[in-house]
């Protein structure tokens, strides 16, 4: 499966991206398709290339819209910045315009209260109000017939339904006044709701692009060109332009344009718009540099490893696109609601037009009906959602968190248990050998046997064999016949030597005597905190040569982090490989409730769905390539950037930093964003459920009415940009954080 996305114009509001979708679902080869009205955005999956996307922009037409392929973040950046400033100047001067026509029109109504009879000739006022109806107004009509051709209806359909039937039955006075005797003149009413609705489209269009300044941001870290060497020359060319293992040139003060390890140089970076680290972090020769961080006072040499899309912040920008891109479970909700609203309306409309037409003038049952149509407002309702999950993706990625999707961003607030992988996550991940315990051997050809065995093993434990027999100048043995035992250790047979190296369990299965272990030095070791690596020969006979004890630090911040978990009602759980004893002494010292030690990489998911069927709502935090099945099976899965691809792919949310404390910002940003989900929809929805019964009754004229529809979508976009106030709470303990949202 692939997925193609589409920039999408034309839209005005829930109905019309709820049509789209099924417009393009029924594209043949079309798996699904999914329309964000904030984003304004389409991203439809299908296997391979099974549709082009020129089919995909035709049917999109055919529906009455418009479309185009989103290309490079580069040129999508800079056609997206004019197209929007062309497109607010022009609906500025449109808004200017109305209000300049209509002003005359309004002012002897704001004037009659006060006894002052100024009205225009009828004449004068058709002249006013038309150019505002079907000039100013025409992005209505235009929106309307497309809806109506593709057989829905939207909001424009409702706002033309009402401002014609009030300039229509004004113009028929005005033009047949012998024929309409009596009637009143409306021009006022249909001018100042087109106006209206112009200036709240204008301020929900600003409001808008405010909740996307998180991806602005983003694309703003990309530096346009870079230095590279070429043949003992620099040579300044754009970023997209640079390959991998090309050497690139970074002065003080500049941004870092590539992924990259720094050949030469030493320097202070920061981080902190990738990361969400708010001090610089030193970086030296060897070590990597992220793309989009600043120089601080070195000039660095760096051989880029990794640019364009795969760069780290590449992969944010697409990470955080899809996020707002995508919809969160609820939203489907709203999409039925939309699919139904116009028609639903339009009837309220007729029947109340009937109802006040029986035994009332025809004018009054004429402007409850208008009244109506004009009250409803279906933006809100397709708003409510999106827009929250834009601000909230964006706050969080501003923290250095990276949400997937929307469904892991509302499944998130959920969580009442967390459960910690140990090393890597709750522990710095950098194991050092702390104590060798030889029997019958001498503890250096022990630590060589072992050091040799591990030189096959990527694992943590093994680089910290490794560096200490490189640190002795030991020679290392060759290696033949490795076989890691993932959860377990590894068998290989290092020179003539068959040796298996691992957990306790391992030894036994292998045919350890159980009397051979040095249980009161294993114990003491263990109730430290620390893991035991056993050796053993294998063979005939089978001999156990004693027992490496690592330790593995615990991270600065992890009990602040847990004291935060807890003060955000959360039980915390750690799972880990590790032996029990040394499980639980880190448990203890960090403060997590239950410890699950001695869980072998295939069992973790079984934990995970042991904890579900439970009734627990389990988030999962993680780093290696052994934490994916566990942080897939959970309901949220958070990854350590630090950790591998293989986690990170699989998670719902990424780390930036292998901060722990991040584990309670994600979650707060969760729960401070499904609630102003929470509260955009009880708006939208109590804002219809009142005004449009109020219209009916006929204690709203259509002026009132218009003003209030313009401004609903408004509010709502608003006061998801209240989310902007997120701010994560430092505690004495460590930081921890509350996200109190500050109103």
């Amino acid at each position: 499966m692939k997925s193609l996305q589409l920039n999408i114009t034309g839209m005005t509001c829930a109905a019309c991206s709820a049509r789209l979708e099924r417009v393009l679902s029924r594209v043949p080869g079309v798996e699904s398709a999914s329309v964000n009205l904030a984003t304004e955005r389409a991203v439809i999956r299908l296997p391979g290339d099974a549709v082009s996307p020129a089919d995909l922009i035709a049917a999109v037409r055919k529906a009455g819209f418009d479309a185009a392929p989103v290309s490079s973040a580069a040129e999508q950046r800079a056609a997206e910045e004019q197209a929007a400033r062309q497109r607010d100047g022009r609906e500025l001067r449109h808004v200017v315009l109305a209000v300049v026509l209509t002003l005359p029109l309004a002012l002897p109504m704001l004037l009659m209260p006060f006894g002052i009879q100024a009205a225009l000739p009828p004449w004068l006022q058709l002249g006013l109000a038309t150019p505002v109806q079907f000039w100013l107004g025409a992005r209505f009509y235009e929106g309307a017939w497309k809806s109506l051709r593709a057989g829905a209806g939207n909001m424009d359909v409702l706002v033309v339904l009402g401002t014609s039937a009030a300039w229509g039955l004004s113009a028929w006075v005005t033009l047949f006044p012998g024929a309409a005797a009596g009637e009143h003149l409306y021009f006022e009413g249909s001018a100042m709701v087109i106006t209206l609705v112009l200036f709240g489209k204008w301020m929900e269009r600003r409001a808008r692009r405010s909740a996307a300044s998180a991806i602005r941001a983003l694309l703003d870290l990309r530096p346009e060109t870079a230095r590279v060497e070429r043949d003992g020359v620099l040579v300044e060319m754009p970023v997209e332009a640079v390959a991998r293992d090309d050497v690139v040139l970074v002065r003080p003060g500049e941004r870092v344009p590539v992924d990259g390890v720094i050949l030469e140089g030493a320097s202070q970076l920061d981080e902190s718009l990738i990361t969400g680290e708010s001090l610089p972090v030193s970086r030296g020769a060897g070590e990597a540099v992220t793309g989009g961080s600043v120089n601080g006072e070195g000039l660095l040499r760096i051989r880029t490893t990794r640019v364009g899309a795969e760069s780290t912040l590449g992969r944010i920008i697409r990470l955080v696109e899809n996020a707002q891109a995508s919809k969160a479970p609820v939203q489907r909700l709203v999409d039925r609601i939309s699919a139904v609203f116009v028609p639903v309306v339009v009837a309220v409309a007729a029947l109340t037009f009937g109802a006040w037409a029986w035994d009332s003038p025809v004018h009054t049952a004429f402007l409850a009906a208008v009244s109506v149509l004009v009250v409803a407002c279906p933006c809100a309702l397709g708003l409510a959602t999106p827009t929250a999950i834009m601000v909230g993706t964006g706050m969080a990625a501003r923290r250095g968190i990276l949400i997937k999707d929307a469904e892991a961003l509302e499944r998130a607030h959920r969580a009442d248990t967390l459960v910690f992988d140990k090393t890597g996550t709750l522990t710095e991940g950098r194991p050092a050998l702390h104590r060798i315990f030889a029997l019958g051997i001498d503890a250096r050809e022990l630590l060589r046997y072992a050091a040799s065995a591990q030189q096959g093993s990527e694992h943590p434990l093994a680089r910290a064999l490794l560096e200490r027999a490189q640190q002795e100048g030991l020679e290392l043995l060759p290696v033949t016949g490795f076989s890691a035992l993932p959860g377990r250790g590894l068998e290989a047979r290092v020179g003539e030597r068959a040796l298996v190296v691992g957990s306790r369990r391992l030894m036994e299965e292998r045919g350890a005597d159980p009397a051979a272990f040095p249980e009161d030095q294993a114990d003491e070791a263990e109730g430290e905190g620390q893991t035991l690596m056993w050796v053993m020969q294998a063979g005939e006979p089978v001999r156990l040569l004693g027992f490496i004890a690592v330790t593995d630090p615990v991270k600065a911040g992890a009990a602040g982090a847990i004291a935060g978990l807890r003060a955000l009602g959360l039980e915390t759980v750690m799972l880990t490989g590790d032996n029990r004893r040394a499980a639980q002494a880190v448990a203890a010292g960090v403060g997590v409730d239950q410890v699950l030690a001695e869980v072998l990489p295939e069992d973790k998911k079984a934990e995970i769905e042991a904890l579900k069927a439970r009734g627990r709502t389990v988030a999962m935090v993680g780093d290696g390539i052994n934490d994916a099945p566990a942080l897939a099976a959970a309901d949220v899965g958070m990854a350590m950037a630090t950790g591998t691809d293989v986690a990170m792919h699989t998670a719902g949310i990424t780390l930036m930093r292998g901060d722990p404390g991040l584990v309670a910002e994600a979650l707060s940003i969760s729960r401070a964003t499904h609630a102003k989900i929470r509260q955009n929809l009880f708006w939208a929805l109590i804002y219809n459920l009142i005004a449009i019964p109020l219209a009916a009754a006929g204690l709203l004229n259509p002026v009132i009415a218009g003003a209030a529809m313009a401004m609903s979508s408004v509010s709502v976009v608003t006061n998801s940009l209240l989310l902007r106030r997120w701010r994560a709470v430092d505690q004495p303990q460590g930081r921890r954080t509350g996200g109190e949202i500050f109103i």
